[in-house]
C-alpha cells in the first residue's frame, strides 16, 4: 500500500465519520503525517470526487466564504472496505515477517 492509498483510506475514514470541509481534513492529515503537503490532500480529494467516491457542496461558514464541504457516497465506502482490507493485509505480512 503506497502513501497515497494510505492518505486516501485516512481521508474515506474521516468522511465515514460525517461530512468535512477540505481544511478540516487537512489539518486532521497533518496531525498524523505532517510532512503531506497541502496540494497532495487537495489532489486525492478531486480524484475521490472525480471516482464518485466523495461528492462535494457549498456550506456556510461562520463570517468568512462558504466552505466546500465533501461527503463520502456509496461508492466511497466500498472503496474505504477494499483499501481497509488491503491495509489489515499489509498489516499481517508485516507481522508474519517479525515487525511490530
Amino acid at each position: 500500500m503506497l502513501k497515497k492509498d494510505l492518505l486516501e483510506l485516512c481521508l474515506l475514514q474521516l468522511l465515514e465519520g460525517g461530512d468535512r470541509y477540505g481544511y478540516e481534513l487537512l489539518r486532521q492529515l497533518h496531525a498524523a503525517f505532517p510532512d503531506t503537503q497541502e496540494s497532495t490532500v487537495y489532489a486525492i480529494l478531486r480524484g475521490l470526487c472525480r471516482q464518485g467516491h466523495t461528492e462535494h457542496y457549498r456550506g456556510e461558514s461562520s463570517g468568512g466564504p462558504a466552505r466546500k464541504y465533501y461527503r463520502l457516497t456509496c461508492a466511497g465506502q466500498v472503496r474505504r472496505e477494499e483499501l481497509l482490507t488491503q491495509w489489515r493485509m499489509l498489516c499481517a505480512a508485516l507481522v508474519q515477517m517479525g515487525v511490530k
